[in-house]
């Protein structure tokens, strides 16, 4: 029987979208019935004249759009039009224990908070004050939530007037609201080389210019941020000081102080994204201490309390406070009186800081996991948060070693998913270590890791 191969001449994109395009329209027509074996990716790449590493990016692509299905030791299969839905969607954040192992979502460990939170909304619900929970406010209206936020602020390390404190729904909502207040279209907006994915939308969004500051080992490097300041009149800086979101870097009290000068000195506002700062023991006082006056710091309770929810505090120079207030109610009117009850409970009986400490050591635990099951060579570093960056061995792109960990059930992400600048993306991948909740999916994810960066880079897939 002739193997499968596409007509690719008539279409344009990436070569291995276009694959799976054809192989869409294929499955679609009848001429790839479900359950047929389609070729090798290797033999595919053969006949297609192009690169295995290609065709293996394609096949992992198609097995997340649903169309394929992997069986070890037997190949890749066109998926059933009955295959059940929870494997078809693989964009949910849901929480199972079947399908692909998930190492790709950055979200704290569930469970932890489920009690206290029970307690806390069964004490709302017979509490005088209800009524004023259900009705329209503005975070400026229920004075004790602010007052509840300028606590997390102080256990976050941050002196805050309860005048700059304002409520957001979660660390996302926060940044928007910063960039929707003080940039206008056209406005350059700065990041490190490799920030927290949304950025880049966002400022699409909002039509903003985008510059990527220069990384380095010890994390965001202060004199590329002066070059930028000096030569490009950037309007903000969003950066992530602590447990950086991809790298892990925790940002030096020199660099900090470095760059909180250099802003004060060029008008730029620092957005500094503290989100899994909590998480950090030991580490350096946020910048915003030093540099009060250009700084909003975001924080939330979604990384250490409850990843449900979704409450968020900002904390800002008086000279912003009006405008961010603006932005808030123009986004959403008020963050939920409700979630913000809850979570002001929480914060102000102590609950807030032991639900953080009980993801502290459930981090730490998972984070040896990751280096016994993968070596310090290939993790140098034990992190204190969810999130491990992997550099990968000489030879491997991290398109191809992510492909390959999909075809064998298990999701990461790869690093050019993180880049300003997709052309400077290093080889590298991320895993995250909480977001599944059975330790054994986790272990069984981590020893397939470690079986595919045993192969040599030549070999970038096993058979299918």
């Amino acid at each position: 029987m002739a193997i499968w191969v596409p007509d690719l001449s008539d279409r344009d994109g990436p070569k291995y979208l276009r694959i799976v395009e054809a192989m869409a329209e294929d499955i679609a027509t009848g001429r790839l019935p479900a359950g047929m074996r389609l070729p090798p990716h290797r033999e595919l790449a053969y006949q297609l004249g192009i690169s295995p590493n290609t065709t293996s990016r394609a096949y992992a692509e198609a097995v997340k759009r649903a169309l394929l299905k992997g069986e070890v030791g037997r190949g890749t299969f066109v998926r059933s039009a009955s295959a059940e839905p929870a494997q078809a969607e693989p964009e949910t954040l849901r929480r199972t224990d079947s399908g692909p192992t998930d190492l790709s979502r950055n979200l704290p460990m569930p469970g932890f908070s489920e009690p206290h939170i029970r307690r806390v909304m069964s004490d709302i619900a017979s509490d005088a004050g209800l009524r004023s929970l259900l009705d329209y406010q503005t975070d400026r209206d229920l004075v004790h939530h602010r007052e509840a936020g300028q606590m997390w602020l102080a256990t976050c390390g941050v002196d805050a007037d309860l005048e700059c404190v304002i409520p957001v729904i979660g660390g996302q909502h926060g940044i928007l609201s910063i960039l929707m207040a003080l940039l206008q279209p056209g406005d350059l907006l700065l990041a490190e080389a490799l920030t927290y994915t949304p950025i880049l939308a966002m400022a699409a969004r909002l039509d903003l210019q985008t510059g990527a500051v220069a990384m380095d080992a010890e994390g965001v490097v202060p004199e590329s941020f002066e070059t930028w300041c000096r030569e490009a009149n950037p309007k903000a800086f969003y950066l992530t000081p602590t447990l950086q979101a991809p790298t892990t870097i925790t940002l030096s009290e020199a660099r900090r102080l470095r760059i909180a000068e250099i802003a004060d000195r060029y008008g730029v506002v620092l957005i500094e994204d503290d989100v899994f700062g909590p998480l950090k023991r030991g580490k350096p006082a946020p910048i915003v201490q030093a540099a009060p006056d250009t700084t909003i710091y975001v924080t939330s309770l979604s990384k250490t309390v409850a990843p449900g929810l979704r409450v968020g505090f900002l904390k800002t120079p008086g000279k912003f406070a009006p405008a961010l207030h603006q932005s808030v109610n123009l986004s959403v009117w008020m963050a939920p009186p409700m979630t913000l009850e809850v979570a002001s409970r929480l914060v102000r009986d102590g609950t807030a800081v032991k639900l953080t400490e009980c993801q502290q050591r459930a981090a730490l635990h998972r984070q040896q996991l990751v280096q016994r099951a993968l070596g310090g060579n290939a993790i140098p570093d034990v992190s204190e948060g969810f999130h491990v960056w992997m550099p990968l061995p000489e030879g491997w792109r991290a398109d191809a070693f992510s492909a390959e960990c999909a075809r064998l059930g298990v999701r990461v992400s790869e690093g050019r998913s993180f880049a300003m600048n997709v052309g400077d993306a290093p080889e590298a991948i991320r895993i995250c270590v909480s977001h599944e909740p059975n330790e054994d999916r986790l272990k069984r994810g981590l020893a397939t890791i470690s079986g595919v960066l045993q192969q040599k880079p030549s070999g970038t897939s096993l058979v299918i």
